[in-house]
């Protein structure tokens, strides 16, 4: 359970830092825009780092989704 509530939150912590950080210097709304910029962020984030983790280097995509706070890959039982 532990592994896939961390892998849960990385992405979306990184998401909002991202998003966050692309806002800067940007004149964009308030509110909703932020938002959509947000889940674009963390959905782009997440689906790299799976790929990476996939195809390229497990361990790199397991930092990438977990910041090193766990080794395990969720399972998911009955």
């Amino acid at each position: 359970m532990y592994e896939s509530i961390v892998r849960t939150v990385v992405p979306v912590i990184v998401g909002v830092l991202l998003a966050q950080a692309a806002r800067i210097g940007l004149d964009l709304p308030e509110g909703a825009m932020t938002e959509i910029v947000t889940v674009v962020v963390t959905a782009t984030y997440y689906a790299v780092a799976r790929l990476v983790e996939e195809h390229v280097s497990p361990l790199v995509g397991r930092l990438m989704l977990s910041a090193g706070l766990t080794r395990g890959r969720p399972v998911y039982g009955p």
